[in-house]
């Protein structure tokens, strides 16, 4: 029974060490980063299928939280080659990204990498495609943040 348990913590481990969060810092707010990640990803093309104000939820049922806001957009360009590799790549994909204050009232902005979202599916992560992928990221989220 010690092995199992031992072997299970061994593994998560090892799963949340391969799992990447890219945070950058933004000095601009909630609501002013996410409009410059919503021009950013218009202006290259994309498509943004859901703006989602996490702090507007929680007001609307008397509970509140720090300012969230999460932006769903995607370019079916680089999420058809992935999810032709494998269909189920269609619960992660579009991609998301997250704009949220924390306790000390700094913005940052955040998403996971290509890698930590298809992590466990059948997609060649060697790929050029995820390459791009974690590219239109970086690019878009730099973007939202210059001043």
């Amino acid at each position: 029974m010690k092995y199992l348990i031992a072997t299970a913590l061994i593994g998560l481990s090892a799963t949340q060490a391969a799992a990447e969060l890219v945070s950058k810092p933004s000095p601009k707010t909630v609501a002013e980063t996410m409009d410059a990640l919503e021009a950013a990803v218009n202006g290259a093309g994309a498509t943004i299928f859901a703006r989602v104000d996490h702090g507007a939820g929680a007001a609307s049922v008397d509970l509140e939280m720090p300012e969230a806001q999460l932006l769903i957009f995607g370019n079916p360009r680089l999420g058809t080659p992935v999810m032709n590799m494998d269909i189920v790549a269609g619960l992660q994909l579009p991609l998301r990204v997250l704009v949220h204050e924390a306790a000390d009232g700094s913005v940052a902005i955040s998403y996971e990498t290509a890698e930590t979202l298809l992590d466990g599916l059948s997609v060649d992560m060697s790929a050029e495609v995820i390459g791009r992928m974690n590219g239109a990221l970086n690019m878009l989220t730099d973007k939202a943040i210059a001043p």
